[in-house]
């Protein structure tokens, strides 16, 4: 196995290359000049220029490459443009309220689906399945917002169990305080269709000819689901959950602006309106890297979860 997770180590660098050359060449010739976005409207040509050259803009292509690569590896991108502030104080300081939020609602979604989607697998073709099938589709075609403004309205608004925003210091404070409202909506958003796939995920499971052949042995249904469908069904789920995790990250965006969260989101999505290139490259990188060791950490864990499984 450590050589199989030497070779993945091995095979991200060129792809990490290519990420971080893709960012470099979209932020370099797309889009505005970021010397004209911090100078603004009223900015003389001279003082462009001036910007230019403290942000090192008027160097050599080759030379901003390098000076960009150094960035990643060193994890220093300097300063904020816009607000002074190091990026490296921005992720330490951002970065827990942000997992304050996100670890609960990944731990909750994947746990609460699959015993929903197992629950239903079991009642299979009964009246209680289609209803959970009926109200699961049209749960996924409301809006996340609507959730949010409804959540708002119901349980902060009318029935005042939760405050609407707020932060403290305190992670104890927030997890019982702050954070329940938006990690119950987000769980409810995720709850439908996680429930539908991990369903079908199971039935496939109950079709294969292993369990007839438990069935034919007198092993009972619930020994049959939970040892050895719920194992086997954890390998596509455990795909889900890894192609899904940097959608979390990315999803608690919308969380932490209309919940005023101090997280990474909401600097990501405030740096984006007013031009703030550090801040989204080096986010932008390390999201890229993280998806690409989750993709490693699912992989070496689908041979803890099927011994049968070969990695190659």
């Amino acid at each position: 196995m450590l050589s199989y997770v030497l070779r993945r180590v091995l095979q991200m660098i060129p792809t990490l290359a290519g990420v971080i050359l893709l960012v470099f060449f979209l932020f370099k010739y797309f889009g505005d000049d970021p010397a004209e976005i911090l100078g603004g409207l009223q900015a003389t040509q001279e003082q462009i220029d001036s910007i230019r050259r403290q942000l090192g803009l008027d160097k050599p292509v080759v030379e901003q490459l390098w000076l960009f690569v150094l960035k990643v590896v060193t994890f220093d991108w300097g300063a904020s443009w816009a607000t002074k502030e190091t990026v490296a104080n921005i992720f330490a300081t951002r970065l827990p309220a942000t997992l304050t939020i996100m670890v609960p609602i990944l731990v909750l979604e994947v746990g609460l689906a699959i015993v929903a989607g197992m629950a239903v697998a079991y009642v299979r073709g009964s009246l209680t399945d289609r209803a959970v099938m009926i109200i699961s589709t049209i749960a996924l075609s409301i809006s996340f917002l609507v959730y949010i403004i409804i959540g708002q309205y119901l349980f902060a608004f009318r029935l005042g169990w939760f405050p609407v925003q707020g932060w403290t210091a305190s992670t104890l404070t927030n997890l019982m305080v702050y954070a329940p409202l938006p990690v119950l909506l987000a769980v409810l958003v995720s709850l439908a269709p996680h429930t539908r796939l991990y369903r079908s995920f199971f039935l496939d499971e109950i079709g294969h000819d292993y369990v007839r052949t438990a069935r034919a042995k007198g092993v009972s249904e619930n020994t049959i689901l939970f040892k050895h469908v719920l194992r086997n069904a954890m390998i596509p789920i455990l795909t889900n959950v890894a192609t899904q995790l940097p959608g979390v990250f990315i999803g608690s965006f919308l969380i932490e602006v209309f919940f005023s969260i101090p997280g990474l989101g909401r600097e990501v999505y405030a740096a984006v309106g007013r031009g703030d290139f550090p801040v989204i490259q080096a986010v932008t990188i390390y999201l890229a890297a993280l998806t690409m060791v989750i993709n490693l950490m699912t992989d070496v864990l689908y041979k803890f979860v099927d011994p049968r499984v070969v990695l190659k």
